[in-house]
């Protein structure tokens, strides 16, 4: 019982020494505490505007581009003969691509069954062609995605980014089509304006226009349109029961790949999921996220260096200090505890302080616009940045402390008293 009181006593002192340090030194501190203070709060912020880029990349992608796509990819000729086949001679042709209608066989069966796929949310069908618009003298070339509007505002919020209209009117108007404002600006468009439609197979539509979008992806804006989608097996003189596409959301979007694996092998068609559609602005933002971390994991090192170089210092200046409390019975152990509990208490400061800072900043940047496709700053909170910052906070602040505790443990009482 006496053992047990002395260990309790021997960590109370500790502690008050390790707090007199830190008292004793308060600018020394505060520069300490400072620097942790920058580094967790830049680790946070910058961390958390990358999360906030890919999120903010990922809504932009996601209002045209499902998780998983689902076509008939084109396919080339190929020699009748097998390349091992011996002793014969070898029929020479040409490769290209052999015309077939990109049409999927019997896609209601498709659809249901990816229906009742585990992780799937919604699945959805669409015909999409070229087209050439024309509004008196002017013509202007784009492209028509017919939709069944239901499924496809479930899937891409169309609605959200339709700034003029109503969009369940496709519904009502089978020859009404929503065109975005890039492409009604160009062309002095408005809604209930009358355009000519012409399709690659030579089929002329005059259509109504029904309401504009604004997705802020320029691109899009000036040459995406919405029509219903027999209206688009019209253009394309084709059967009710032609698709070219089936679109398949799914809750596991960050991982797409292998249910886009199980989802070919289940349908025979290819299906393509977005991060490899989008491989070049994948590619992107992985370097993005490794330079950031990079530079973050950096300045939180170099806080943990001013935290070991004020705590090497303390020690010079206290080197009689430590040799008197080695003399008066103070293990090696009890002195590591000193100098990384005074390590941790300004790594406690810091970690505060940062969090705070770190809070404050991403709160105002929220609300600075960017313009543009981006909109406001694309910052946001993020808990997990929170916790890995703390957790290497206190890593690096106890490194800090732990390894010029240890030069101090080994001081020779004897020797440092005899100078």
């Amino acid at each position: 019982m006496k053992k047990s009181t002395k260990v309790v006593y021997n960590h109370h002192i500790n502690s008050n020494i390790a707090v007199t340090y830190i008292i004793s030194n308060k600018k020394l501190t505060l520069v300490a505490a400072l620097g942790v203070t920058i580094g967790i709060a830049i680790f946070i912020f910058m961390n958390s505007m990358a999360k906030g880029f890919d999120k903010s990349s990922a809504a932009a992608i996601f209002k045209t581009v499902p998780h998983i796509r689902i076509y008939k990819d084109a396919q080339i000729s190929r020699n009748l003969l097998p390349e091992n086949y011996h002793n014969t001679i070898p029929l020479i042709i040409n490769p290209k691509i052999v015309a077939q209608s990109p049409n999927i066989i019997n896609p209601k069966k498709i659809i249901e069954t990816l229906q009742q796929q585990p992780d799937v949310t919604i699945v959805t069908s669409e015909v999409n062609t070229d087209i050439f618009i024309n509004s008196g003298k002017t013509q202007i070339r784009g492209v028509a995605m017919g939709v069944d509007i239901k499924q496809a505002d479930k899937m891409f919020n169309i609605s959200s980014f339709v700034v003029d209209g109503q969009l369940n009117d496709l519904e009502k108007y089978p020859n009404g089509i929503f065109i975005g404002v890039g492409l009604a600006d160009k062309m002095s468009l408005k809604k209930g304006d009358y355009i000519q439609v012409n399709s690659s197979k030579g089929i002329s539509k005059s259509m109504k226009i029904l309401g504009l979008f604004q997705t802020n992806n320029s691109n899009v804006d000036k040459k995406q349109t919405y029509i219903h989608i027999n209206t688009a097996r019209q253009l394309l003189a084709e059967s009710n029961d032609y698709v070219s596409d089936i679109y398949v959301n799914i809750n596991d979007y960050d991982h797409p790949e292998t249910y886009a694996k199980r989802f070919g092998k289940l349908t025979g068609y290819v299906a393509e999921d977005w991060k490899t559609a989008n491989a070049t602005l994948m590619a992107a933002s992985n370097m993005r996220r490794i330079i950031i971390s990079f530079i973050s994991l950096s300045i939180l090192i170099v806080a943990g260096f001013g935290i070991y170089n004020i705590l090497n210092m303390t020690i010079m200046q206290k080197i009689n200090d430590i040799a008197i409390l080695k003399a008066m019975g103070f293990k090696g152990k009890d002195v590591v505890r000193i100098f990384v509990q005074q390590a941790l208490l300004i790594g406690i400061l810091g970690i505060i302080i940062g969090l705070i800072a770190a809070t404050l900043l991403i709160s105002r940047l929220q609300h600075v616009y960017i313009g543009g496709d981006i909109g406001y700053f694309p910052v946001h909170y993020e808990p997990t940045m929170y916790i890995r910052g703390i957790i290497f906070g206190f890593i690096v602040t106890f490194l800090s402390g732990y390894i010029p505790a240890k030069k101090a443990a080994n001081v020779d009482p004897v020797a440092i008293l005899r100078k």
